[in-house]
């Protein structure tokens, strides 16, 4: 049989129209000069091959029966030949009884450019392109290409961008392609949309989720740019959300992107069915093991009877009992929920069923995606390992764990089946994300006045999980330096092992007199009790000093100082000018003439001067219950904290300090969180030692806010000197805030209001009051233990993107006077209406 004359017009004609579209594939056409008779594959002669040799074209030609080729078979192969991309055309024709075919390559790449790439590098589009140099030009490949392109830059919220491929000839049939790019602006998302929302207000919702939309501030963040995969991710978050919350019956209906060209960015518009918010009925354990006893799973219930449902408390209920079970023998021991819904009183009893679980073993596990991180950082956050029972709820808790590392923008954890009906094979999926951090920080505090440091800092040294930085501190009264090391799995266990080497040094200001210097070093064990608990011990030792100017240090000179055989200095007995020393008809004496005449520190601080160096060695320990939702924001929560130390194992000083701090997070309403705090502390000397003036607590803004720093508690009352903060030895302190956004403003700004009442108190001082060198007695002054300091005020919370940023106004309703018993002036704690605080990382 052969090709008509009209079926060869009709394929020209064919390829003249599918020009424009078929560009890539160029024009395939059969022609014949005549009858077509069956051919074998000895008879084709290959014309136009370069670079291909004319035996692997033929090979493209299959024989069918009797070993000839036929119009069928010429029909494959011509569909082969075009699928290989390497021809621009291919044309089938018979001369002479041969089939003759006629080939135009595709030209070879000699390079591949961009032009116009501004925000993306030429290495990330390169790794992402599939046409190669020395590679066969193709144009469908090219236009996939394209798209990929497009495609990086819509990750990065470029929707505007425009990508022409552009091909410059060569001789022999070579090629430039460069690809041609207008990136255009960034594409933001201009507003963000709840619909069907009712339990909670539209801020509270923005909070939940990643995306953000643009304000002022967009260019220090990126999650105002619209990204389809964040949005599907804040799905998820949203469902969370609503589950934690009691509404079990929650759908996230749809999380719609749609373009505004008159606002130039997107509208994202989540749609959500709340449902009903449901309690917790009863609960169940139940055990169908039978050498599993329910009641021993009952303390690992994470829920109680009444109280709002919460999915993520189920979950780890779940994965205590599982932990239980395995640790009683029974690995394989599968905890599953059940739910009952009772729609008329909106509980949900809850079962948690016991059963013994199909036996599968882990044959292997594979990490897959660490460029960086070593396989042994991700393998052990398993709970399991390979030729270990099989369980579903561990390899959901190594999941967690892992994303909460922060080493990985993505986990994924899959299985697969293994080499027997027994065996499963898990893979775990990462990509990783940078965790090393240099930055240059700037603050100002109203205590430490303008501070600037700079530090670097890895989550993930060297890929092996440690955490390092190194920081230096530099500002008007406090420098130092701090380093830093930290290895989480301490001798294999989960235990975190800690060393800290830091200096600090303190300028004297207008609260204290005197310049302090302390350098020193932290050993550090921490590991978690349970999910809530954390135990934390540590040893401390440093090394502690004080300066002060000369004219603060000369009653020592004094002839009255029981050093200079004198009886003991006192305001009383020492003269005190009528003009400023050295002024006008002033006589100056030996010593000095009155050594309180120019001022001078409190006897407990030339004490501690005279003292020198004093070396501290201490052994404590932290405890800490933490419940909070979110450790940065929270709105709901518990966190209590017990630190007591020991000091005396060597060193120069003996004590023991003790204290506790409480915080408590509740919204009263939508937006709306209250703060309730309370703290206390003891230091006690032991040995038969005094407590040493910087050994006792000082205490100002950090106890009741509207004082000065170290401005509560007891003071040096002697007259002439610069009254000093002596610290005291018992504190107690109580703070009720409420938070709320300013509802004028953008909540992606981060800017709070609160309004707080703060009251506590200092007192018991039990540091010396005779120094035997100049015979001086110390006047303690404004020591009670029922007054109660106190105070309200305003404050302004602002969340920046430049760091966290705090403002309050405190005025003072009681504060504590005195006046000397050997006369001058009254003596207040000392105040201090407005404070400051903050700092950024750029």
């Amino acid at each position: 049989m052969g090709l008509s004359v009209r079926r060869v017009r009709g394929l020209a004609i064919g390829c003249l129209i599918l020009g424009g579209i078929l560009v890539g594939a160029g024009c395939v056409t059969l022609a014949s000069s005549g009858a077509a008779v069956a051919q074998t594959v000895s008879s084709i002669v290959v014309e136009g091959s370069r670079r291909v040799e004319p035996d692997t074209i033929r090979s493209y030609f299959k024989p069918g029966p009797g070993g000839r080729i036929g119009p069928e078979q010429e029909d494959e192969a011509l569909k082969a030949l075009v699928a290989t991309g390497l021809f621009s055309d291919v044309r089938v024709s018979h001369t002479g009884g041969r089939i003759v075919v006629t080939i135009v390559e595709n030209p070879v790449i000699n390079r591949v450019a961009f032009e116009g790439n501004k925000k993306a590098k030429d290495e990330q589009l390169t790794a992402e392109v599939q046409s190669k140099p020395r590679g066969t030009l193709s144009r469908p490949t090219v236009q996939a290409d394209v798209q990929r392109i497009v495609e990086i830059y819509h990750r990065t919220g470029r929707f505007d961008v425009s990508v022409n491929p552009k091909i410059i000839e060569l001789p022999n049939n070579r090629v430039d392609l460069v690809f041609e790019i207008q990136e255009g602006e960034k594409t933001g998302v201009k507003e963000l949309r709840f619909v069907g929302t009712k339990a909670f207000s539209y801020g509270r919702l923005k909070d939940v989720i990643k995306t953000s939309e643009s304000n002022w501030l967009s260019f220090l963040q990126t999650t105002d740019i619209y990204d389809p995969d964040r949005v599907e991710a804040d799905r998820d978050l949203l469902r969370r959300f609503y589950l934690k919350h009691g509404y079990a019956d929650v759908r996230i209906v749809s999380a719609v992107g749609e373009y505004d060209p008159a606002r130039k960015g997107f509208v994202v518009t989540f749609t959500i069915d709340e449902g009903s918010q449901y309690r917790v009925g009863n609960i169940e354990v139940i055990s169908n093991v039978r050498a599993i006893d329910p009641q021993i799973l009952r303390g690992q219930l994470k829920l109680s009877t009444g109280s709002v449902y919460n999915a993520d408390l189920v979950e780890k209920s779940v994965e205590s009992m599982t932990v239980q079970a395995a640790k009683v023998g029974y690995a394989f021991a599968s905890v599953r929920p059940r739910g009952e819904r009772n729609f008329e009183t909106k509980t949900i009893n809850i079962a948690f069923v016991v059963e013994e679980g199909a036996r599968a073993y882990i044959e292997r596990i594979n990490i897959r995606g660490n460029t960086r991180t070593r396989d042994y950082v991700i393998r052990r956050e398993f709970d399991l390992g390979e030729g270990d029972a099989y369980n579903r709820a561990l390899i959901d808790r190594a999941e967690r764990r892992l994303k909460n590392l922060g080493f990985f923008k993505v986990v994924k954890i899959t299985n697969e089946p293994g080499s027997a009906p027994d065996r499963v094979v898990i893979n775990v999926d990462v990509e990783e994300q940078a965790t090393g951090e240099f930055s240059v920080s700037g603050g100002y505090s109203t205590a430490d006045g303008f501070i600037a440091e700079v530090s670097v800092a890895d989550r993930n040294l060297m890929g092996r999980g440690n955490y390092g930085k190194a920081s230096v501190t530099y500002g008007q009264r406090v420098r130092g330096f701090d380093l830093s090391f930290v290895e989480p799995f301490l001798f294999g266990y989960r235990m975190a092992g800690g060393i800290d080497i830091f200096g600090r040094q303190n300028l004297a200001s207008q609260y204290v007199s005197y310049d302090s210097q302390t350098i020193g070093t932290n050993l550090r064990l921490g590991f978690a009790l349970t999910e809530e608990i954390a135990f934390q011990p540590r040893y401390t030792f440093y090394q502690q000093k004080i300066t002060l100017p000369s004219q603060y240090d000369d009653c020592q000179f004094s002839s009255n100082a029981l050093i200079n055989g004198g009886t003991g200095v006192t305001p009383g007995n020492e003269p005190f000018p009528t003009n400023p020393p050295g002024g006008p008809g002033d006589t100056i004496v030996n010593p000095p003439f009155g050594c309180y005449a120019n001022g001078e520190a409190s006897l407990a601080v030339r004490k501690e001067l005279a003292q020198g160096p004093v070396n501290v060695s201490l052994v404590g320990y932290t405890v800490s219950y933490n419940t909070l939702d979110n450790n940065k924001l929270p709105t709901s929560g518990l966190y209590t904290e017990l630190r007591q130390d020991f000091a005396g194992v060597g060193g120069d000083v003996q004590f023991i300090r003790t204290s506790f701090e409480a915080r408590n997070y509740y919204e009263v309403f939508s937006d709306i969180v209250s703060v309730v705090k309370v703290q206390a502390g003891n230091i006690s000397p032991w040995g038969g030692e005094q407590l040493r003036m910087l050994d006792q607590f000082q205490m100002g803004p950090n106890l009741v806010r509207g004082f000065s720093t170290a401005g509560i508690g007891q003071r040096d009352l002697t007259p002439g000197t610069t009254n000093d903060a002596l610290g005291g030895s018992l504190y107690w302190g109580a703070t009720v805030e409420a938070q709320t956004p300013l509802y004028f403003l953008p909540k992606d700004i981060g800017i709070k209001v609160a309004a707080f009442a703060d009251a506590g108190n200092l007192w018991s001082y039990k540091g010396p009051t005779f120094w035997n060198v100049t015979g001086e007695t110390l006047q303690v002054g404004l020591d009670s233990a029922s007054f109660i300091r106190s105070s309200v005020g305003v404050g302004l919370l602002w969340d920046s993107p430049l760091g966290p940023l705090r403002f309050d106004l405190a005025y003072p309703l009681t504060k504590y006077c005195a006046t000397p018993t050997l006369g001058g002036p009254e003596v207040c704690d000392r105040t201090q209406f407005f404070r400051f605080s903050g700092g950024t990382k750029f």
